[in-house]
């Protein structure tokens, strides 16, 4: 077994151990808005942020060290970090046509094929 899984599976599980805790202490919705979710992705992406800039200038890990950080614990705490990532990695490399175009149809076709799933449940169950 390649020992980058076991990195990955260990973070991803203290990601989401830390989600579910810290979710616990954030108000549920404002105007209506999910708001643990949502600041649970927002720091997330703000971590992803630091540590991606830390990696890159200042800190010679291992391999196996980056995917339990990244891959793993920022994984299991918001998928939504990996997106921030390939959008952000887009952004850098002065791609911000599509950078745009990989948001847009991220979010549109999350959120298409969310309600694609409803819908096939409801016409099958």
């Amino acid at each position: 077994m390649n020992t980058g899984y076991l990195f990955v599976g260990l973070g991803g599980a203290l990601g989401a151990i830390l989600r579910v805790a810290l979710s616990r202490f954030l108000p549920s919705f404002i105007l209506n808005i999910p708001l643990k979710i949502l600041c649970i992705n927002v720091l997330g992406c703000f971590i992803l942020g630091i540590l991606t800039q830390i990696l890159a200038l200042h800190w010679q890990t291992s391999i196996n060290m980056r995917h339990f950080l990244i891959q793993g614990f920022l994984g299991g705490f918001t998928t939504f970090s990996a997106f921030a990532l390939e959008f952000g990695l887009l952004y850098e490399k002065g791609s911000y046509i599509s950078a745009i175009i990989y948001a847009t149809l991220s979010v549109v076709f999350s959120i298409i094929f969310f309600f694609g799933g409803l819908k096939i449940i409801k016409i099958f169950a």
